[in-house]
């Protein structure tokens, strides 16, 4: 057995410039058809919907962040989300003869509370999916802005959360101010990935 030495291992690398490596890990993944980021928006859609207070779970990329996770650190699971997608449908399609995202809101209510209420008869993994899938929405919505959701800081203003500070103020603590908005994600200025 030859002996392995750090000069063989750097004369056999072949090297990517840094430049290119940085562009590849900022690039966003993706990994949803066009007709799979419509159905899941209109599920998204009626789990946090747009309303006087402000922008729902679609306008703040609630579904690019669960597409983004998918093909990254959700990696794993996308054969079974693809798969509660496809469920998604054929139950729109086999009580209304159309697809999820045609239907009206109402109706998009209608499936959901089946699918979270286990009486999808059609779709035994309903529930479980729809948990998933409410669960992400919330991650899209109120996390940091970093992965792709929370757009425009949408969610943080909604809850009325600052952002993440290292230090604030005693002015800035007392119960009476109300926190001024930090607007940065908590990776810092510049990384805002698309926002």
């Amino acid at each position: 057995m030859a002996d392995i030495t750090r000069r063989t291992v750097l004369a056999s690398a072949t090297f990517v410039p840094l430049a290119a490596l940085t562009a590849a890990a900022q690039a966003p993944q993706t990994v949803l058809t066009p007709a799979q980021i419509k159905t899941l928006e209109a599920m998204v859609d009626r789990i946090i919907p747009k309303d006087e207070l402000g922008p729902g779970a679609v306008e703040s990329g609630a579904a690019v962040y669960i597409d983004r996770t998918l093909a990254t650190v959700n990696a794993a699971e996308k054969p079974s989300f693809l798969e509660g997608l496809a469920g998604v449908e054929a139950l729109a399609q086999s009580t209304h003869n159309t697809t999820f995202s045609d239907l009206s809101p109402d109706l998009r209510d209608e499936l959901l509370i089946t699918m979270d209420n286990g009486t999808a008869a059609s779709f035994p993994a309903a529930r479980a999916f729809f948990a998933r899938v409410r669960r992400l929405t919330f991650e899209g919505m109120f996390g940091d802005p970093y992965y792709g959701g929370n757009r425009n800081f949408a969610g943080w203003d909604l809850i009325r959360y600052p952002g993440p500070r290292l230090a604030v103020s005693p002015d800035e603590q007392k119960m009476s101010t109300p926190p001024k908005p930090y607007r940065r994600s908590a990776y810092g200025s510049g990384t805002s990935n698309g926002h």
